[in-house]
């Protein structure tokens, strides 16, 4: 199981994104209520602090009062030790008796919610540190508007914490949140994507697993100059088990080497629809022509009895920055959530949450336009028959890999580009 630590300061949306991760499916532990029940009426912590700190600490109803108490602990190191010594040790009891449960259960991933990961020296107890982070400005304007604080006292509340930036350097995730919630949402998505990616290293062996890059080219497209062949044999080399041609707006070499290699080819074809964006069609047998409308690629490749996956969904030009999805839903069988040639990381997320909020089965791929960049974003996923029902069904069990191809990349398709262009004059 893989343990992760959320923490972050005031008004950073920690909070926001438990609840996103909550409702993906993950056990998220908020250490917040756990301080709470561990000096709860009636338990022994309650009666430590009450023995250490008086009963002014007490409510009337003989419950703690717990402004009182961070104001006598605010600005006294000491007072604030004494009352960590009492609460520290319960909390941790608590939470390792949560993660005994949850590895009980078969969790894969479990997260807990710690706003003083770092004040309490928690963070090598588990795995892996997500921290959430703004600017100081806007978590003072959030302090502000949201829970109604006057400036001032916003503003000490954020400086008597640790500061942001210390934190930054020893967290192993950072979840930036200076944005509005449809790119907080979108960023915790992706790196809850690639927490589950990690935490299934860890897995054992569910039997026979496929490696498929979904999208790549061969010199068939306009802006490549790499060998079908080729392209084949290195996809073999890097240790992919299946790949999609997906050239532009052509199929015969993807129908060429499916006809020598049925088994690793699915044939596909990348579409420039009408709109201007990209549509690829899996397991086609019959090119679309450049400038159809979207709508009908899709409808075009399931009468093939073929798979519609848009690529870069949010990208500008090709993928519309995501303007045509909607109109497309129900339509859209795969959508790519790893574009290894996308270098903007929120464009890839903002597809993973695009995917997620609506369901659709979800898929990756290197967009080769060289050898090099071949594999260098696939899904894992169970083996399976070499058919377009079975490949949706093993997607949807399916885990994405990736990582960015290096800039020069795009200097390869332009001279590919030109050098076709030198060769037809």
């Amino acid at each position: 199981m893989l343990t992760v630590a959320l923490t972050g300061n005031a008004a950073s949306g920690k909070s926001t994104v438990a609840a996103i991760w909550r409702e993906a499916g993950v056990p998220v532990l908020d250490a917040d209520q756990i301080a709470r029940d561990v000096v709860a009426p009636g338990t022994p912590g309650l009666r430590e602090v009450t023995h250490a700190f008086g009963n002014r600490v007490l409510r009337d109803n003989g419950s703690l009062d717990r402004e009182r108490v961070r104001a006598l602990v605010f600005a006294d190191p000491a007072a604030r030790a004494r009352l960590e010594a009492i609460t520290h040790p319960r909390i941790r009891a608590q939470r390792d008796e949560w993660l005994r449960e949850q590895r009980r259960l078969g969790t894969r991933v479990a997260a807990a919610e710690i706003p003083l990961l770092f004040e309490a020296g928690m963070e090598g107890e588990f795995d892996v540190v997500v921290l959430v982070d703004a600017p100081e400005s806007v978590r003072t304007d959030r302090l502000v508007r949201d829970r109604g604080l006057p400036r001032a006292q916003a503003e000490q509340i954020l400086r008597a914490q640790q500061p942001a930036v210390a934190k930054r350097a020893r967290a192993d995730i950072i979840i930036d949140n200076s944005g509005s919630l449809v790119d907080l949402r979108a960023r915790a998505l992706a790196v809850l994507a690639s927490l589950r990616e990690r935490a299934g290293a860890h897995e054992p062996s569910l039997g026979s697993r496929m490696r498929i890059d979904m999208h790549l080219h061969t010199s068939a497209s306009y802006d490549c100059l790499s060998d079908p062949h080729a392209v084949l044999e290195h996809a073999e080399a890097v240790g992919l088990t299946r790949i999609c041609i997906t050239d532009h707006n052509e199929i015969g070499a993807a129908l060429q080497l499916a006809a020598v290699a049925p088994d690793r080819i699915i044939p596909g074809e990348e579409v420039r629809t009408a709109e201007g964006i990209d549509v690829i069609g899996l397991y086609v047998h019959e090119a679309i022509p450049k400038g159809t409308p979207a709508q009908e690629v899709c409808d075009r490749v399931h009468a093939q009895g073929g798979i519609v996956y848009v690529p870069h969904p949010f990208a500008s030009g090709k993928g519309g920055s995501g303007h045509h999805l909607d109109r497309m839903l129900g339509r859209v069988d795969v959508v790519e959530v790893h574009n290894a040639r996308l270098h903007s990381a929120s464009l890839n997320e903002r597809a993973a949450a695009w995917a997620a909020r609506h369901n659709v089965t979800c898929g990756a791929g290197s967009d080769a336009h060289t050898l090099g960049e071949i594999g260098t974003a696939f899904v894992e996923c169970p083996a399976h028959p070499n058919q377009p029902a079975a490949f949706v069904a093993a997607l949807k069990s399916g885990r994405i890999h990736g990582r960015t191809s290096p800039r020069r990349v795009h200097v390869a398709s332009t001279w590919a580009k030109l050098r076709k262009w030198v060769d037809r004059a």
